[in-house]
């Protein structure tokens, strides 16, 4: 049985929740329900919660904040939000779950499965990127956590040199000619990497412009990339890919 907590200052969301909980996830067990951060943090202290759902917008301090009192994360985290991009953009980059309000049943459960396959709590490598861009949200950083097959990976950007769209996952062609594959479809990963010099050429597709290293010219063209690798250019993405190179030489 997972012990969780749920925290948002809603009364309706959490009562919602616990419903969903009761009926859709009978393996968690709502030991608490906290309307305040601060009630909240004392509960988590004196409970050791195996899974909390917490609210990001909350008055007198948010989601974020009250991770920030904490000396060590020992529980599973699940964010809950209204669509807020800056929000969802740094929990995306940490690859922590989140839940968008109103909370989808079916969202729901295959969240908290993944809380029950997962033999381990969120890193400390993981909340530092989310605070990074909490902090910073218009700064780019160095790395990102992408799920594997295996677990979580932190990736550094620069490492990346092309991804390839595999159904709902993406190959990612990395320097020192590695390879991994990310539980992320194509989107999702040109979405975290579009602040970089990263470029989508092609539907199945995206390069860092930082390694091309030549543009073969034809209908669509090509890209010779920096480990010798190939990647076709959709004609209608040539135009702009040119102009970006360009750019990018300037």
């Amino acid at each position: 049985m997972i012990r969780a907590i749920i925290i948002d200052d809603e009364p309706y969301c959490c009562e919602s929740l616990s419903i969903l909980l009761e009926e859709y996830c009978p393996e968690v067990e709502v030991a608490g329900i906290f309307h305040d951060a601060g009630d909240a943090l004392t509960a988590i202290r004196k409970q050791e919660p195996d899974l909390i759902f917490l609210d990001v917008e909350m008055p007198k301090m948010n989601g974020f904040d009250m991770l920030k009192q904490l000396t060590a994360i020992n529980f599973e985290i699940i964010f809950t939000t209204s669509y807020d991009q800056y929000a969802l953009k740094a929990i995306r980059f940490s690859a922590i779950d989140y839940l968008l309000k109103p909370i989808d049943s079916e969202e729901l459960q295959n969240a908290v499965q993944k809380v029950v396959r997962r033999s381990q709590n969120p890193i400390a490598q993981q909340l530092e990127i989310l605070m990074q861009k909490i902090n910073k949200p218009s700064a780019p950083i160095s790395r990102i956590a992408l799920p594997t097959m295996e677990g979580l990976q932190m990736i550094a950007v620069d490492t990346i040199i092309s991804c390839e769209a595999d159904s709902n996952y993406t190959t990612l062609r990395l320097k020192n000619n590695k390879k991994m594959v990310v539980s992320r479809n194509l989107k999702d990963i040109e979405e975290l990497l579009e602040e970089y010099s990263f470029a989508r050429v092609h539907r199945c597709y995206l390069v860092n412009l930082n390694e091309v290293e030549k543009f073969v010219k034809g209908e669509g063209g090509y890209l010779i990339m920096s480990d010798g690798s190939t990647i076709d250019v959709s004609r209608n993405k040539k135009d702009e890919l040119v102009k970006k190179l360009l750019h990018d030489k300037e």
